[in-house]
């Protein structure tokens, strides 16, 4: 049979042909699927860089609250940390804080109390002349402003004991500028019962025979001293001040001494001091003017640089909220590596019984510390106590008792 030339060069090269055709096929979809897999590749590129750029923008861009934070609940746990001894504490020694605020500082302090110290508390408290949803606050019946401090003080207390008197075994009252470790409070009260009429804080001499706790760094008293106060004290004229005045720390300091609530003392074993009515900047590297009023209204002697201040601190005053944060940090997160302490907790007194004073040792070389040449006149003088217990006037703190002998015979008790 014979063939078409044609058809015999066709079906000669058709193997050729079609492997050729092959090729060509495998190569685009081969060039599709890489242009596909391109595409997608620089897609979650360009989103990458766009999400980077739109972070570092945002990090550029000022907060409205500059230097304040602004989360709710910082995260950063310590999952390995051994706090068996803390744990047992605030089983043991239950404790209420109240923090006094206004209106004017809800956002700007008391929110920041909450979410730093505060919130190692058995119970925390925010007592206010309004209402606020986020703290909560107690709207307590007295107007706002320094005169009202007294007044302030002995309601919150008063709703303290009706509310929750069984609720806890020491109550501690703090400002919203007061920065407090808790651990550190309870680990001192823990020998003491709380059956025992005391109270502690930074004691100042005048005014009081045994001494009253300043404001600022605020005061704890336990359960007895709460009753005696709320029960016998304020509706006794003859035992605590009628009405309202400015100086509320030694008001109180008053009536617990007229109530026979001790005194305590909240220094440790060594004799340095827990509670402090200024930042720690102030207290390490303190104002040398001999002539400032701190020197002669403190209670105990302190000494200067590292020994001023017990291991075991509780309370600072005056701080700023950018500085809880710094101190939450440096206190609960910042560790030296491979320091351990080795700690356990003092024997438990019976009722009425105190620990004995501290030892009086010698103060250990200030090498790192600055001497009293370099620092004489040059640290900054801290600001006056809230509570200004001290009057450069003469006549301003005259007509204070002059208010407070009226305010005792003229005013009926408080119901």
């Amino acid at each position: 049979m014979k063939m078409h030339a044609s058809s015999i060069l066709y079906e000669g090269n058709l193997p050729k042909t079609r492997s050729l055709l092959t090729l060509l096929i495998g190569m685009l979809i081969g060039f599709c699927v890489a242009e596909l897999i391109s595409f997608m590749t620089i897609s979650e590129d360009i989103k990458s860089i766009n999400t980077l750029a739109s972070n570092d923008l945002h990090m550029q861009q000022p907060t409205k609250d500059v230097g304040v934070p602004t989360l709710d609940v910082i995260e950063h746990e310590h999952p390995h940390d051994n706090t068996t001894l803390a744990d047992q504490l605030k089983r043991e020694v239950r404790l209420l804080c109240w923090v006094m605020t206004n209106p004017n500082n809800h956002k700007k302090k008391a929110r920041h109390v909450k979410r730093t110290w505060g919130k190692r508390c058995n119970i925390l408290l925010f007592m206010s002349s309004a209402a606020d949803d986020e703290l909560p606050t107690v709207k307590l019946d007295v107007e706002e402003g320094r005169p009202n401090l007294w007044r302030k003080v002995k309601e919150a207390f008063k709703y303290v004991y009706k509310h929750h008197y069984n609720d806890a075994d020491w109550f501690y009252k703090a400002d919203d500028d007061t920065y407090a470790v808790v651990e550190n409070l309870r680990y001192m009260l823990y020998p003491y019962s709380p059956e025992t009429p005391v109270h502690f804080g930074f004691k100042f001499k005048p005014f009081v025979k045994q001494g009253y706790m300043s404001g600022g760094s605020g005061y704890v008293l336990s359960k007895e001293a709460l009753r005696r106060f709320v029960v016998e004290g304020i509706p006794d004229p003859k035992m605590c001040l009628p009405g309202t005045v400015i100086n509320e720390d030694i008001e109180i300091g008053k009536c617990m001494e007229n109530l026979n609530v001790t005194a305590g003392d909240s220094r440790d074993v060594n004799g340095r001091g827990r509670m402090f009515p200024f930042a720690p900047e102030q207290i390490l590297i303190p104002y040398k003017d001999p002539n400032f009023w701190y020197w002669n209204y403190i209670y105990y002697k302190t000494d200067d640089g590292l020994d001023c201040c017990s291991d075991n601190a509780i309370a600072f005053h005056y701080i700023t909220p950018n500085f809880m944060y710094v101190l939450d940090y440096l206190i609960y997160h910042l560790k030296p590596f491979g320091v351990l302490r080795t700690e356990r907790l003092p024997a438990k007194l019976k009722v009425g019984e105190f620990m004995p004073p501290p030892k009086e040792e010698p103060a250990n070389s200030n090498e790192d510390s600055m001497d009293d040449y370099d620092r004489l006149y040059t640290t900054e003088q801290p600001i006056e106590p809230d509570a200004r217990e001290v009057d450069e006037d003469k006549d301003d703190i005259e007509k204070e008792l002059k208010t407070e002998k009226n305010l005792r015979t003229t005013k009926k008790p408080e119901t």
